[in-house]
């Protein structure tokens, strides 16, 4: 880049005399207050962190298209899948869950994929995870299961019991436990994983009619992962790998690519299916419900400034477009406001109008104001409805599809309480070699657990999902099953 013949000036515009220097009485000084483009350097990089994300801080991101390869059509209008070929401009942001933004890559944790739809109807985000599960399945046990996942409050230390008790008082996180405990748990690299929506969500065609479907993002370079060895020693040597081997990969021109598949339910499935469809805990299985190939994303950019792409990119499941609705999933239901409100607490209320956040298309809304509005604040252009001057209004034809929903106001769970089955399914699907490393990777995790009742309550769900799963790890720990178990 030719930098040549530019003035360096302050942040209003003035060019700086001296950068080197700061103004003070005589060579010793005291420096002098009358020095505001020092004042001003240090009270910005005073201010140059925001605050990081509470989860899935430490990430990394590229830019790329998703397209069309099959015709969907009869399922939704989502005008981005619309028709074979279309291109859609994407942005991609990776990252773990539980980490701070300094915390290594290469750590056993889930990892974010959340993607951005630059559609001609507007923006579309699908913030998902590399597991198609999840660990709770109702946002009210979110905060406390992410208190698990952070520092003790005296020591400042990562807490092992914590995670167990909560994970041991809380079945339904079974299945995503033996997924984060197997070789899946530490992907290689970001390039070497799939990606899911997890949740259930609805897709609308022309004629109104609906169908539930989950998305499925299989890696065209094949699942790659590491050994906890492998792992631990790359974290201590460098702890970016992951977001160096994304950088260098698309620098390279070995573009990452991902086939986008979804699986389909009819919307009266979802009363007689065996598993409620709205539980994040589970799956569908994928011979009652196939794959069908959608479309393919590629990423073929990298970002020219990490935090005004990456760090202020903002993701939500409610940043939805014509075609594309929710579901009754409780965990859905509540990112759709928390995921929003989070942004507009770390980046501010206007997030939505910074350039990487931006839709391609005009914005035509009544929100004026608030801080950091760096358009024209919508001019002197109506700024209310309804009114009698031709301001914006809705569209009908775009409302969310209804949906029956019934039953008693009351705070109650899902009517399905299975949480062994598909955990033990899993584990009867993995080789003898991926069993044992299993094993031992929860055996390692959980013998710093000091307590006896908390290990015994989670050998408990093991058992019940496999006897043999839960056999090996008792032994492990030095345990007999339990008897109840």
């Amino acid at each position: 880049m030719n930098m040549k013949g530019k003035q360096l000036t302050t942040s209003w515009g003035a060019p700086v005399g001296d950068n080197q220097h700061s103004i003070t009485a005589g060579s010793r000084g005291p420096t002098l207050i009358q020095d505001v483009h020092l004042l001003e350097k240090l009270a910005h990089f005073n201010r140059e962190r925001v605050p990081e994300r509470v989860v899935h801080a430490k990430g990394a991101g590229a830019h790329g298209y998703f397209e069309v390869t099959n015709d969907v059509t009869a399922y939704t209008k989502a005008d981005f899948l619309s028709e074979v070929g279309k291109k859609t401009p994407l942005f991609v942001r990776f990252s773990t869950v539980a980490g701070e933004n300094g915390s290594a890559d290469s750590v056993r944790d889930p990892r974010g994929f959340a993607i951005k739809f630059y559609t001609e109807e507007g923006n579309y985000d699908l913030v998902g995870n590399n597991t198609p599960v999840f660990f709770i399945r109702d946002a009210i046990k979110f905060p406390d299961f992410i208190h698990t996942q952070k520092r003790h409050p005296r020591t400042h230390l990562k807490d092992p019991i914590a995670v167990w008790d909560f994970w041991s008082l809380s079945p339904e996180s079974l299945h995503q436990v033996t997924i984060l405990m197997s070789d899946r748990g530490i992907p290689a690299t970001y390039r070497h994983m799939h990606g899911f929506g997890s949740h259930t969500f609805k897709w609308v065609n022309n004629d109104g009619d609906g169908v539930w479907i989950k998305y499925h993002f299989k890696t065209e370079q094949g699942i790659k992962n590491l050994s906890e060895e492998v792992g631990t020693k790359i974290a201590g040597e460098n702890p970016d790998h992951h977001t160096q081997d994304l950088f260098h990969a698309i620098e390279k021109g070995d573009y990452p690519a991902w086939k986008l598949y979804v699986q389909i339910m009819p919307l009266e499935d979802a009363n007689t299916y065996r598993f409620d469809p709205f539980d994040v805990t589970k799956v569908w299985s994928q011979k009652d419900y196939p794959l069908i190939e959608v479309g393919r994303m590629v990423l073929n950019r990298n970002p020219e400034n990490y935090f005004a792409e990456v760090e202020q990119a903002t993701f939500s499941p409610g940043t939805l477009v014509p075609g594309i609705d929710v579901s009754p999933d409780k965990m859905l239901q509540g990112r759709l406001f928390a995921y929003h409100d989070a942004h507009r607490y770390r980046v501010g209320a206007n997030h939505q109008a910074l350039p990487i956040n931006r839709a391609k298309n005009e914005v035509h809304n009544y929100q004026r104001d608030g801080q950091m509005r760096f358009d024209n604040n919508g001019g002197a252009s109506i700024y209310y409805e309804p009114n009698s001057f031709q301001g914006p209004t809705e569209s009908p034809e775009n409302k969310q599809a209804p949906y029956t929903v019934s039953g008693v106001a009351n705070s109650v769970g899902y009517d399905h309480q299975d949480h062994y089955t598909q955990a033990g399914d899993l584990y009867r699907l993995l080789s003898e070699e991926e069993r044992i490393r299993l094993v031992k990777n929860i055996v390692d995790a959980m013998s710093p657990v000091e307590n006896d009742e908390i290990k015994l309550r989670q050998i408990g769900h093991f058992y019940r999902a496999d006897s043999e799963y839960g056999t090996r790890i008792a032994e492990g720990l030095g345990f007999q099953v339990p008897q109840k178990a």
